[in-house]
């Protein structure tokens, strides 16, 4: 008897509500679903991935560190080979591909996409196999943070 008598005084009446029921004009409570790839898209972001990875495969192995091709193009050939070999030494020396990465995929997290998550894939597979492992590791890491996010709302 003593005890129902000391837990009935020491009940507390629910915390009221902040906004009154009735009150139309009131957002609800809202529902954020996180960034889904539907399959389409997924084996789209597949091919784009694994042809960027190709590409820089083939560039940094067969172009730029591949000792025939180098001595040939340093020597003043002018073919498409030893023209994309410029680029990309010109781009990975000046750390674009990592900083493009980064930069997209500093976007992907605040908004994601599939079309900056398919950018930011192609620049981090650049940069990660040319030679800008540091940032382009780190965007690879916000890039996978960005399906944490919300998906932005369509009209």
């Amino acid at each position: 008897m003593l005890r129902e008598l000391f837990y009935a005084s020491r009940t507390v009446d629910p915390a009221p509500a902040l906004v009154p029921v009735g009150i139309p004009d009131h957002i609800g409570e809202m529902k954020k679903t996180p960034f889904r790839l539907t399959p389409y898209q997924v084996q789209f972001l597949l091919v784009v991935g694994f042809v960027t990875v190709g590409y820089a495969l083939y560039l940094r192995y067969l172009a730029v560190e591949f000792s025939t091709v180098a001595l040939a193009c340093d020597a003043g050939l002018q073919t498409m080979l030893c023209k994309s070999r410029a680029l990309a030494t010109y781009l990975f020396k000046n750390s674009v591909f990592g900083i493009v990465a980064l930069i997209v995929a500093t976007l992907h997290v605040m908004r994601p996409s599939i079309a900056t998550l398919t950018v930011g894939l192609i620049a981090a597979g650049f940069g990660i196999m040319l030679y800008n492992v540091v940032l382009s590791g780190i965007a690879i890491g916000l890039l996978i943070l960005g399906f944490a996010r919300p998906a932005p709302a369509t009209a």
